[in-house]
């Protein structure tokens, strides 16, 4: 698990529309979480919260208009 395959899931999120749309659909965090590792990413919860806890304002509207870092963070 790592801090690098954190930041890039929040950089997929927020180059691919489609990607994100699809994280926004899982219904809960172990759904979030499945379908982060079926996409390839391997992160903990922690550090998807210091990923998310690092972006700025900016970037927190860049993805999903920073409602999707709620999801994120209860991840």
């Amino acid at each position: 698990m790592s801090i690098e395959s954190a930041k890039a899931f929040v950089e997929k999120i927020k180059s691919d529309e489609e990607f994100a749309k699809k994280v926004q659909g899982c219904k809960d965090k172990e759904e979030r979480i499945a379908f982060a590792k079926q996409a390839g990413f391997d992160f903990t919860a922690e550090e998807i919260k210091e990923v998310s806890s690092k972006l700025s304002d900016d970037e927190l509207d860049a993805v999903a208009g920073g409602s999707l870092m709620c999801h994120l963070i209860a991840i």
